[in-house]
């Protein structure tokens, strides 16, 4: 840490800013130290400890991002517990329509936003299939709900 530390904090410094280098800085030689055992004897140390600081930055940055940041009041949120259909009970009715799977593939892909991967695992099919029923389900309520042609 004596030798390797200001080129270490330097690295984090460059990637995060000043104020939040020093986490990745310590997560940096934590990673290390954990990883130290296993490292090559031959290895070139400074990069090693480079590529660490680097990946410990990005994570740190990252968790930043994904704070929760304070908010003066809260959003107005929708009630609870009333039913979808009542926003618009045409657009349901032509839901109910559609043919199971594509009823299924349409409201997970569309409303739910499941990769078609995903979708595929619940269905029991390919993830071609599922994004098959999700097109062709889309398709049909097109034709049952032409509200967009307004």
């Amino acid at each position: 840490m004596a030798e390797y530390g200001p080129m270490v904090l330097r690295v984090c410094r460059a990637v995060l800013g000043p104020t939040d280098a020093a986490d990745a800085w310590s997560e940096t030689f934590l990673s290390a130290l954990r990883a130290y055992p296993d490292l090559d004897p031959d290895a070139n140390i400074e990069a090693w400890l480079v590529t660490i600081a680097h990946r410990r930055a990005i994570d740190v940055g990252r968790a930043l991002t994904r704070a929760p940041v304070p908010a003066e009041t809260l959003p107005d949120r929708p009630a609870t517990g009333r039913d979808p259909a009542d926003y618009d009970p045409d657009l349901w009715a032509a839901l109910q329509a559609l043919p199971p799977k594509q009823r299924q593939a349409v409201a997970y892909h569309y409303l739910a936003g499941l990769p078609h991967a995903e979708i595929a695992e619940l269905l029991g099919n390919s993830t071609d299939a599922a994004r098959r029923a999700a097109a062709d389900g889309l398709k049909t309520l097109r034709k049952l709900y032409p509200k967009d042609e307004t």
